[in-house]
């Protein structure tokens, strides 16, 4: 992918725009990655007394407030950033071709579909129901609590932000007793729905002709790599 190196938040937020899709981390395409594409001094570093720095992990928070921007596991299971602009595309071919895509579409109004009374519609109804939940509250609130459903929550969480039925909101941090942030933070879960409107998720187009959309542009600036590799981030 053809870019010049990117240094602060601002030029990230520029390049997420311009490409419309940038997983967060290794994406299996070599060089297609905001942890790849960022300057050595942006990426993360252990100091000597044990502590870290990650300007880039920092930058993810703003990035989904302030810009023009979604994001949630989309990309194999893993993280990363899609542009409102791109996104009714995006979100029509997952939902018309993922297993849970029809799933929630009209949720809560006797939506009738093959998943409903499902583990997912019920985690979404509760979601819905909250508008907003950090992962384990969200767990909480739907009885994950006994020993190793943690794991098990996770997968569940993931099939629905696959199926861009999820999103992440923002990010939340634990403050220590200096009322300073710490730690990895926790991601706000929402639904798009709930964050962007009904609006933002629908499409014109069939979902197959979104997918033909989506892989002419990714060969744009995907260039080099191959097919497989491509319809392998974009499915």
């Amino acid at each position: 992918m053809r870019h010049a190196e990117i240094y602060n938040q601002s030029q990230l937020m520029e390049l997420i725009g311009q490409v419309g899709f940038l997983p967060l981390l290794d994406s299996g395409i070599r060089g297609y990655s905001a942890e790849e594409v960022v300057s050595e001094d942006c990426r993360y570093v252990v100091f000597t007394d044990g502590g870290w720095d990650w300007p880039l992990w920092k930058w993810k928070g703003p990035i989904v407030t302030e810009g023009d921007v979604v994001y949630g596991k989309f990309f194999a299971g893993k993280a990363g950033f899609i542009s409102r602009e791109w996104w009714p595309d995006f979100c029509n071919y997952r939902r018309g071709t993922h297993l849970l895509g029809k799933l929630g579409t009209n949720i809560g109004e006797g939506s009738g579909n093959l998943f409903e009374g499902s583990i997912e519609e019920a985690i979404l109804l509760t979601l819905q129901e909250h508008g907003s939940l950090i992962t384990r509250e969200l767990r909480a609130a739907c009885g994950f609590t006994g020993s190793k459903m943690r794991s098990r929550f996770d997968a569940y969480i993931t099939r629905l932000q696959m199926a861009c039925h999820i999103v992440t909101e923002d990010f939340v941090y634990p403050l220590d007793k200096h009322g300073r942030e710490y730690g990895w933070g926790w991601s706000l879960l929402t639904t798009p729905e709930q964050l962007y409107g009904r609006d933002a998720c629908r499409c014109s187009r069939s979902s197959e002709e979104s997918f033909q959309r989506i892989l002419a542009h990714f060969r744009q600036f995907l260039p080099e790599a191959s097919e497989k590799e491509i319809v392998r981030i974009i499915k």
